[in-house]
């Protein structure tokens, strides 16, 4: 076992925690940002396209088929009438609409999207938003929090004090993974059981105090993965220390 601490130990927010939520930020402030052109302009702009591709298949396309149905001459007028409208760049070749959506950098397939479908892109897009503000607010929230060891108990960033003498269980099975270890105690003979979470990724030296802890501790000890237990259940140990 660990030393007892012997003096007070301030852990206070990692860097680690700062930039895991302010990436989250950025990217719930990106995808809602997304979200909300596609609904204003993104899914509009291409359900334009999309009934252009209607009309040039029906008006040009069928129009190139029938003047050529009508012979050279009443295919050449067509055709003198395509270039100059736009709709053919090579008055030789048969209207495309690949090559006239190519030439105003449109998507060759172009989707249609329903009313509904636009709509719920402001949806998603406001759901992204208040992940970003969610975000931003656990930033300010816990900006001056602190998780602080003392030689004979803890006091956790809401500023609840727990004993040692009081933890009668402590799960390490998320220590190496996730640097989460959980403190059962009651604060009486009989109370109600009660959690403490020493998170090691989100205090700096969070580890020194779960040591100070485990130094005084006489409970049941869980340190073993679930899935460890699963696949060696005679691996699995409950310790008494």
């Amino acid at each position: 076992m660990s030393d007892t601490l012997e003096e007070t130990i301030i852990c206070r927010v990692t860097p680690w925690f700062y930039r895991r939520m302010g990436i989250m930020a950025l990217m719930f402030l990106f995808f809602g940002l997304y979200f909300c052109y596609d609904g204003w302009r993104g899914y509009p702009e291409e359900n334009k396209v999309a009934e252009k591709k209607e009309w040039f298949e029906q008006t040009v396309q069928k129009g190139y088929d029938a003047a050529k149905k009508d012979g050279a001459e009443s295919l050449k007028t067509w055709m003198t009438q395509a270039k100059a409208e736009g709709w053919v760049s090579d008055p030789e070749s048969p209207p495309r609409w690949d090559a006239y959506a190519a030439e105003r950098n449109w998507s060759s397939e172009p989707k249609k999207h329903s009313a509904d479908a636009i709509e719920q892109q402001y949806y998603w897009g406001g759901a992204m938003i208040l992940g970003t503000l969610y975000c931003g607010g656990m930033l300010l929230l816990n900006r001056n929090k602190t998780f602080i060891g003392k030689p004979d108990h803890m006091v956790m960033p809401d500023g609840k004090q727990v004993r040692f003498a009081d933890v009668f269980k402590v799960d390490k099975r998320k220590w190496d993974n996730k640097g989460l270890a959980y403190a059962y105690y009651r604060t009486s003979e009989g109370g109600a059981e009660q959690k403490a979470v020493i998170d090691d990724l989100k205090f700096d030296g969070a580890g020194k105090v779960l040591d100070g802890l485990l130094a005084q501790f006489s409970g049941e000890l869980i340190e073993k993965l679930p899935d460890e237990e699963e696949s060696a259940p005679e691996d699995t140990e409950t310790k008494e220390s």
